[in-house]
C-alpha cells in the first residue's frame, strides 16, 4: 500500500480506542484461568512485508548493523521473531519509484506463446532476505502479486487496475491469458524454489478493489473464483500441491467478506487455504463467514509521522494501539495471521510516517514500539491453536497451545496502574514458566515469576503494559 497524500485523507486510520481506566486500580492479584477444553483457530504466524524495494534496505546495511536488524526482525529470542515473510511479486519492467521487476519484461503475442522469463536473482532484496529469514528457521512465505504483466489485462498497463483477460465479464482480443498468469506465477515459485526458499503460499491479487499508479489490478470475488479454478490445478500439476492459494487481500474487511461470499457461491472456496484482508477501509470485526483460514495481511497507520511511542495519548501508531489492534484480529475475529505492511522503511518515504516497524536512515536504523507489540506474540508458534481464557479485571488474555506442548498466555493491562496478574488452569510436569512485559520504557523484558502451591504463575505488569508468559515442561507435558 502508498498512498497519496490526498489518498491518505480519504483513508484516514482511526485509532482503536481504549476504555478508560478506573480512578483507583484493584490492588488484589487478577487471576487469568486458561480452559484447553475450548479450542479455536490455528495460528499460522506473525509477519511483515518488505515489498516496494524496501528490502533494499537491509541489503545495503553494513555489518554489524545488518545482523543486528535480522536479529530484531527474526531472533526468537531478543526480537520480534516474526514467522511469515510477505514479498510482493512485481509486474512492472523496470525499478524506479517503488516498481517491482516483473520475470516477464516482454510478453509473447498470445497467450499461449513461449514465455521468455527473466530472473535478477535479486528480485528487488526480497530473496536475500527471504534466506536470512530461512536461516533464522522461518518457514512460511507469503509471495504476493500486485498485478498480472499488463499484457494479460483489459488496460494493457500492470498500473491503473483494469482486469485479467478471460475473467467473467472481459473480451481481450488477444485471447484468455488466464493459464499464462498461473503459469508465470508458478515459475516465480519455482525460481526461490531454486534458490533455497519455499514459497508455502500465493496470492494472485493485492487491494483489488482500488485502482492505483502502480501495479494494481481489479476483481470481484467472482473472477477470483475464475482464476483460482485454473491456478489450483496448475500449482498441482507442477508438484506444488503444498502451496496454498491466499484471496484476495482487500482493502478492508467489508470486501474483504464479500469476496469470501462470492468465491464460495462460484465453488472455489474449497481451492483456498485462506481468505486475506487488509484493514485500511473498514477494519476487523466480528469473525468472517468462511470455512477457510482468515489472514490479515497488510495494515499500518499511514498518516502519523514518525513515532517510537508505546503509548502517546492512544495515537495510531503507539506500540499499545498496535497490541489492541493485532489482539483483537486474533482473539476476537479468530485470524489465524497477522501481518504488519513494511518491516523497514526510509525517512524520505512518504514524510517517514509509520507504515514502518524500523526506520532504516543509511546506516543507522530506529525501532518503533510497534515491532515490541508484536514480538509480546513470538511466544505463540506457527502451528499453536488458541485455547479459552476467563477472568480478570480490565485485562485481556488470550492462551495458545504451541506443538511442543507449551502453554503461551499474552495480555494486556487496559487499565493504567500496575497489576499482578495471575495465570491459572495449568497442569504441567515440573513447570518453568517466564515472563516478559512491555511498556513506556521496557521492550520485552523478562521479569519474576512465582509460581504458587495451586500452581498459579504470577507476574507484574504496569499499566497500559503488556505481559507475555510461556509455561514449559521438561517432559513437554500437555495441560490435563
Amino acid at each position: 500500500m502508498h498512498y497519496s497524500i490526498a489518498q491518505l485523507a480519504a483513508l484516514a486510520v482511526t485509532p482503536l480506542l481504549v476504555s478508560a481506566a478506573p480512578s483507583i486500580e484493584a490492588r488484589q492479584a487478577q487471576k487469568i484461568t486458561v480452559d484447553v477444553t475450548k479450542k479455536y483457530q490455528t495460528i499460522d504466524g506473525f509477519g511483515f512485508s518488505a515489498a516496494f524495494q524496501r528490502a533494499n534496505l537491509i541489503v545495503n546495511l553494513q555489518e554489524p548493523k545488518q545482523t543486528e536488524l535480522l536479529n530484531l526482525l527474526f531472533n526468537t529470542t531478543s526480537g520480534a521473531g516474526f514467522s511469515i515473510v510477505r514479498n510482493g511479486i512485481g509486474s512492472s519492467k523496470d525499478s524506479s519509484r517503488d516498481y517491482m521487476n516483473t520475470i516477464l519484461p516482454t510478453c509473447p503475442s498470445t497467450p499461449d506463446g513461449t514465455p521468455n522469463y527473466v530472473w535478477d536473482g535479486k528480485d528487488s532484496g526480497q530473496l536475500f532476505l527471504s534466506q536470512k529469514a530461512v536461516s533464522y528457521g522461518v518457514k512460511t512465505f507469503y509471495a504476493n502479486a500486485w498485478s498480472a504483466p499488463g499484457c494479460m489485462k483489459t488496460n494493457g498497463n500492470d498500473v491503473n487496475g483494469g482486469n485479467l483477460c478471460g475473467v467473467s465479464g472481459t473480451n481481450c482480443r488477444s485471447g484468455d491469458w488466464k493459464q499464462a498468469y498461473a503459469n508465470y506465477l508458478v515459475k516465480y515459485v519455482q525460481l526461490y524454489a531454486e534458490s533455497g526458499v519455499k514459497v508455502t503460499h500465493l496470492g494472485f491479487l493485492n487491494e483489488p478493489d482500488y485502482s492505483t499508479s502502480y501495479a494494481s489490478m481489479q476483481s470481484s470475488g467472482t473472477q477470483a473464483a475464475d482464476f483460482i479454478k485454473v491456478l489450483r490445478p496448475t500449482l498441482d500439476k507442477n508438484n506444488l500441491t503444498d502451496v496454498g492459494i491466499n484471496c484476495c487481500d482487500a482493502t478492508g474487511w467489508s470486501v474483504a467478506s464479500q469476496h469470501a461470499s462470492q468465491i464460495a457461491s462460484a465453488g472455489a472456496e474449497n481451492m483456498l487455504y485462506a481468505i486475506t484482508s487488509h484493514e485500511y477501509t473498514s477494519r476487523i470485526s466480528g469473525v468472517m463467514r468462511t470455512t477457510r483460514r482468515v489472514w490479515e495481511t497488510e495494515y499500518a497507520d499511514l498518516n502519523g509521522g514518525w513515532s517510537t511511542a508505546w503509548y502517546q495519548s492512544g495515537g495510531a501508531g503507539d506500540g499499545f494501539t498496535w497490541a489492541n489492534t493485532v489482539f483483537n484480529g486474533i482473539v476476537n475475529s479468530n485470524l489465524s495471521a497477522y501481518i504488519f505492511w513494511e518491516g523497514v522503511q526510509d525517512r524520505a518515504t512518504n514524510n517517514n510516517n509509520n507504515e514502518k516497524l524500523i526506520l532504516v536512515d543509511g546506516q543507522t536504523y530506529q525501532v518503533s514500539k510497534r515491532l515490541w507489540a508484536f514480538a509480546q506474540f513470538r511466544v505463540v508458534r506457527p502451528g499453536a491453536v488458541r485455547v479459552g481464557t476467563s477472568g480478570g479485571s480490565n485485562l485481556k488474555s488470550s492462551a495458545f497451545v504451541n506443538t511442543d506442548g507449551s502453554i503461551a498466555v499474552v495480555m494486556i493491562n487496559s487499565g493504567t496502574g500496575t497489576q499482578t496478574v495471575g495465570v491459572s488452569g495449568l497442569t504441567v510436569a515440573n513447570p518453568t514458566v517466564k515472563a516478559w512485559y512491555t511498556d513506556n520504557t521496557h521492550d520485552m523484558t523478562e521479569t519474576t515469576v512465582t509460581v504458587g502451591s495451586d500452581g498459579t504463575a504470577s507476574a507484574s505488569v504496569p499499566g497500559r503494559g503488556m505481559i507475555s508468559f510461556l509455561i514449559t515442561s521438561p517432559a513437554n507435558a500437555t495441560l490435563v
